[in-house]
């Protein structure tokens, strides 16, 4: 039998995150209840678009711009893995669609190089800066060429992506599309950058 320890995150008492706990113990994804387990619980609940687990989480005090290891917040998490209603329920409860991760990825940016363009329009909603650059000075417009995301290219360049910045090692979005191979978004920010 699981011994339930008395915690406390963040100086405040995790009572009312047992019933959380608890659905995940029945589901059989945490057998134990200690301050780690809770907090990776939290961030796999927002891979996974457990709006119910985050929710009682977060009503246990956990906050809805905590930060894991490597500087992810729950919200950019859910958006990278394409969790549009996790996203929604997250913003709603006050946290950040424009934070960065640890390297200055924003979720714009993970969904641009995952092609979530449902996400993608979401977070525009937001008015998080279509044209930010991480460290590397990549934008989102940039992953999306990268990686031949036609739709969110599209969507972005109509919200006002600029397809001439360009990043740290000097190139543009047109430019690591032609080093890819892709073609079709070549044919398709030759005509933007024009």
């Amino acid at each position: 039998m699981v011994q339930w320890l008395k915690l406390s995150l963040g100086g405040l008492a995790l009572a009312a995150g047992l019933a959380a706990v608890a659905s995940a113990q029945q589901s059989g994804i945490v057998t134990e209840f200690t301050p780690e387990r809770v907090t990776e619980l939290y961030f796999d609940a927002a891979r996974q678009g457990r709006v119910d687990l985050l929710d009682e989480l977060i009503k246990a005090g956990m906050q809805p711009d905590a930060r894991d290891h490597s500087g992810f917040t729950p919200l950019i998490l859910a958006a990278y893995n394409g969790q549009s209603e996790t996203v929604d329920f997250l913003i709603g409860k006050g946290a950040d669609p424009c934070a960065v991760d640890a390297k200055g990825n924003s979720a714009l940016m993970g969904v641009a190089f995952k092609g979530e363009t449902e996400v993608a329009e979401r977070l525009l909603q937001e008015r998080c800066n279509v044209n930010a650059a991480n460290g590397a000075g990549q934008t989102a417009l940039m992953m999306g060429a990268l990686f031949d995301r036609t739709a969110i290219v599209k969507l972005l360049i109509a919200r006002g992506a600029d397809p001439t910045l360009k990043d740290a090692a000097g190139n543009t979005a047109l430019g690591l599309a032609t080093q890819q191979g892709n073609f079709k978004m070549v044919d398709l920010l030759g005509e933007k950058a024009r």
